[in-house]
């Protein structure tokens, strides 16, 4: 029989979590009835080989259990003499002043088994929170004890993206003066690239609960080109170029966690508070709220985690033009975003995580005048009377996510209800009545999953009325039909005619919502809504490579807006159809290298031709997406 080489190692090169403990004094040996029993003799040092007459093997059967797989009689007993074992040293080898305590965390590294490495986010590393931080070394941290740990990471996304859309011909100037129609040549090209930094400092044993305790922040540095092939797209003043290069520095990151009502029960339910800049998904997808914003957050969970809630309030922030990164370096804007959500695993049915979501959006920009900035104006949106306006609308919402036997599941249902103090049709306040659906069902077979979508967005089939009945999100950003594989949801479409600076959808949108800007915008409720029905499927050929395949064909719900806005007749509903592919590699099967390379095409339709007619161009766009993420 032998024995383990730790104890020695450990009393050879002690660690630093020693603490001082009287040795407890050993319990005298009993028999079973009580009575004490002849000491045994100890041995006489720590050289002696093993017992030479162990205890004779219990064959006998507990009466009522079986041996899984037996069905004869045991084998011959095996006699194993180890010559040389040591036996475990006895508790008087011990001083009786010390007792070492062993770190769980550094014992491989005492035996020689790993070497931290600073660089190597694998193996046991203090700078990736495996190991607590040794406050000795850091005494200027504010901390005590030893269960604080420290997590930094280390993000690089580099974007490629070639893209045509429509590209509206400048009024004043244009870069061919042979163009005379109102939409240019449509190529233009992206070039992104973020670096990501976020550090935290937590205290508890991440590794079995939830920190009680942390402090984290995140910058993210964008430095970003866009050529076009039109003036006054990028700058408002025609004099520009059509190129241009930016870069901003955003904080998308910086709070404060503390869990005050800590591990009710054994199964570490909590109650946690968080202020700060902080990340928020209102739903499963993405579909209503989902941003880094200003807030404080109540949240936790109750019944062994099936039951979780959130009671959240938001100042938003404004948004950098040209990267969407948070600028800490302009006042909030006069927008503000009360949320409130509880889910329930296993309801309806089991297998079904339940959601029911309430979110109040209070928003007083009326007197508010926003310049982006590349000159054009944002708030308020140039449509209609060009006024600013105040609403309140409120969310009520149910999500699920789950499955149905062999189906997955995932679905939404808003209904918006509130006032819009200005309706830019009418000039006066007008209610707002409007709603939304989406869901997605899939279905596993090996390695590949097949998925069916739909999603409708209600449109304003009457502006000037009294009524606004076309829906709009918050902030979107969603994780459906393809996400920003899609071409719909990726690119924006400006809406060239009837309003400047204006896009029928936005960029990481799917919703037409007629706005100036997703991240510097109002929410429009008077918009052309849609209908959109999809497949796809996901293949996951090796644990290292996917391919994936969508096809989404879209329609606008109501085009009245549109045809108003424009001043034109009747404009058909279809917009066309949406077909994307994409192919994701993970050279080392985890998220620290990640290769992406996307393609999409829109093949407009009646619709979209008669808002979007371009001399000498057909009808179909492409984008084209390839994405590097480096993440440490």
């Amino acid at each position: 029989m032998a024995f383990s080489l730790i104890p020695l190692v450990l009393l050879s090169q002690p660690s630093a979590l020693e603490e001082t403990a009287p040795a407890p004094a050993p319990p005298s040996a009993q028999s079973s009835d009580g009575s004490e029993a002849q000491d045994e003799e100890q041995p006489e040092g720590l050289n002696q080989t093993a017992n030479p007459d162990p205890e004779p093997l219990d064959r006998d059967i507990i009466e009522g259990r079986e041996r899984p797989g037996f069905s004869s009689d045991l084998p011959e007993e095996i006699q194993q003499e180890n010559q040389g074992a040591i036996r475990a040293p006895p508790p008087q080898a011990f001083s009786p002043d010390q007792v070492p305590i062993p770190d769980r965390w550094r014992l491989i590294e005492g035996l020689g088994i790993v070497e931290e490495d600073l660089l190597d986010p694998y193996n046991q590393n203090t700078y990736k929170g495996d190991r607590p931080i040794n406050p000795d070394k850091v005494p200027w941290l504010p901390i005590n004890g030893d269960d604080w740990f420290f997590v930094a990471n280390l993000i690089s996304d580099t974007v490629y993206e070639p893209r045509t859309f429509p590209i509206p011909v400048g009024i004043q100037t244009t870069e061919d003066p042979d163009r005379l129609d109102v939409f240019g040549d449509d190529f233009s090209t992206v070039l992104s690239q973020t670096f990501i930094a976020g550090f935290a400092l937590l205290k508890g044993s991440t590794a079995y609960k939830p920190p009680s305790v942390e402090y984290r922040l995140t910058l993210a540095y964008n430095v970003n080109y866009v050529d076009v092939p039109e003036r006054r797209v990028l700058f408002v003043e025609p004099s520009r170029g059509s190129d241009r290069l930016d870069h901003f520095l955003g904080v998308q990151e910086a709070f404060v966690d503390y869990h005050f009502s800590q591990y009710d029960n054994d199964r570490y339910d909590f109650i946690s508070i968080r202020a700060g800049i902080q990340p928020f998904q209102a739903d499963f997808r993405g579909f209503l709220f989902n941003d880094q914003q200003l807030g404080v957050r109540l949240f936790g969970n109750r019944d062994n985690n099936r039951l979780q809630f959130n009671l959240a309030a938001f100042w938003r922030l404004e948004k950098d033009t040209n990267s969407g990164l948070n600028s800490v370096v302009q006042s909030p804007r006069d927008d503000f975003v009360f949320i409130a959500n509880l889910y329930r695993q296993d309801f309806l049915i089991p297998a079904l995580t339940s959601q029911i979501t309430l979110a109040y959006n209070r928003n007083r920009e009326g007197n508010d005048i926003k310049i982006d900035d590349n000159g054009f104006p944002v708030r308020p949106a140039l449509l209609g009377d060009i006024r600013g306006r105040d609403y309140d609308v409120f969310y009520i919402g149910y999500n699920a996510d789950g499955r149905i036997g062999r189906i997955n599941i995932t679905a939404s249902a808003y209904w918006a209800l509130g006032e819009d103090r200005n309706n830019f049709f009418t000039g006066i306040p007008a209610d707002i009545n409007a709603q939304f659906a989406a869901a997605e069902l899939s279905y596993d077979r090996d390695w590949v999953r097949l998925r069916l979508s739909g999603l409708y967005q209600s449109g304003d089939s009457d502006p000037y009325d009294n009524e606004e009945n076309g829906f709009d999100a918050i902030f979107e950003n969603p994780v459906f039909a393809g996400a920003d594989t899609s071409y719909w949801i990726r690119q924006t479409i400006p809406f060239a005619g009837g309003g400047r600076a204006v896009s029928v959808n936005g960029r990481n949108g799917i919703l037409n919502n007629l706005r100036s800007s997703k991240e510097q915008g109002q929410s429009n409720f008077n918009n052309p809504g849609l209908w959109l029905l999809g497949v796809g499927a996901d293949f996951d050929l090796t644990p290292e490579f996917r391919l994936s395949a969508n096809a989404n064909h879209l329609w606008f719900e109501d085009t009245t807006t549109l045809e108003n806005l424009r001043i034109e007749g009747t404009i058909p509903s279809e917009i066309g159809y949406d077909l994307s592919a994409s192919a994701i590699w993970r050279p080392k099967a985890n998220q620290n290298i990640v290769f992406r390379l996307s393609g999409a095409t829109l093949l407009g339709g009646d619709g979209f031709q008669d808002l979007f007619d371009n001399r000498g161009n057909g009808t179909a766009f492409y984008s084209i997406l390839a994405n590097v993420t480096l993440a440490y």
